[in-house]
């Protein structure tokens, strides 16, 4: 499985940085004086510098489309459809897509926009902020299917931002479980909250747990923390620290981006 992974980012220890969209229509924050160009300019500005950055694919996900929903309002996936429609001619690496948080609107846009892979909570059961949360993985990835993308690579965020999980069972024992019972791609530690990291001895954990499955931590990832973390993983996903000032909302900051991938190219060459 380690194989198909690394077969589509062409490296090991790969990054995956987040192209955030700003509001979007439908969402309660969404800026209407701005409007859709606003969104454009946004993620087009983002995705520049992350690819001269060097990071290895991309992931758009609508971040600020905030309150969350379990199920996603239609002219929010449809933008998000179109916007990056507008941006793939520029693509020069792998990219992924997540809509917070609806494992099947994610799957239907990674259909429509041709994404290499896809995350989301696939699995377990949790108490959120959004409600009691409980995904089924098997419609996901039958829905996949049905669209004729066996190809879709899907990553199970299997420690919920913004909830508790339900099950007692360690974050390992669930690894395990959710690597026998739903074959996911790849598996992602989180820390509580956007931005925060998940606890290294966690992530280690899961790591020796299913050693044939990657592991990616998921949140909270940093120029201070990424030697140690990518020490214990197989990748790392990352977005709020390569922002201005580390900030959720704010656009990527270029100096930031290129630091990071720096630092991650001499970590490569050393390990």
């Amino acid at each position: 499985m380690k194989q198909k992974f690394f077969k589509l980012f062409k490296t090991k220890k790969p990054i995956i940085a987040m192209v955030h969209f700003p509001a979007l229509p439908g969402s309660p924050l969404y800026d209407e004086k701005k409007g859709p160009d606003f969104i454009l300019n946004s993620i087009d500005s983002d995705l520049k510098n992350l690819q001269n950055a060097g990071v290895d694919a991309v992931m758009f996900g609508n971040e600020n489309d905030r309150p969350y929903e379990l199920n996603v309002n239609k002219a929010s996936l449809s933008t998000m459809a179109f916007m990056i429609g507008r941006v793939k001619d520029k693509l020069k690496i792998p990219f992924g897509v997540n809509v917070l948080w609806d494992p099947i609107s994610t799957i239907a846009l990674a259909a429509s926009t041709n994404a290499h892979f896809v995350r989301e909570i696939f699995s377990g059961t949790y108490a959120s902020d959004m409600g009691i949360w409980s995904p089924d993985a098997g419609k996901a990835m039958r829905y996949r299917n049905s669209l004729g993308r066996k190809d879709l690579q899907m990553y199970y965020n299997i420690s919920a931002e913004f909830a508790y999980s339900l099950d007692r069972r360690t974050i390992a024992e669930r690894a395990e479980s959710t690597v026998f019972s739903s074959i996911p791609d790849a598996v992602l530690v989180s820390g509580q909250i956007t931005g925060q990291s998940a606890k290294i001895d966690e992530i280690e954990e899961v790591s020796k747990k299913i050693p044939n499955v990657p592991v990616l931590a998921n949140t909270g990832v940093n120029l201070d923390n990424v030697e140690d973390i990518l020490k214990v993983t197989d990748g790392v996903i990352i977005g709020s620290s390569l922002k201005y000032k580390s900030n959720t909302w704010n656009n990527v900051d270029p100096k930031r981006a290129k630091s990071f991938m720096t630092k991650v190219r001499a970590i490569r060459k050393n390990g």
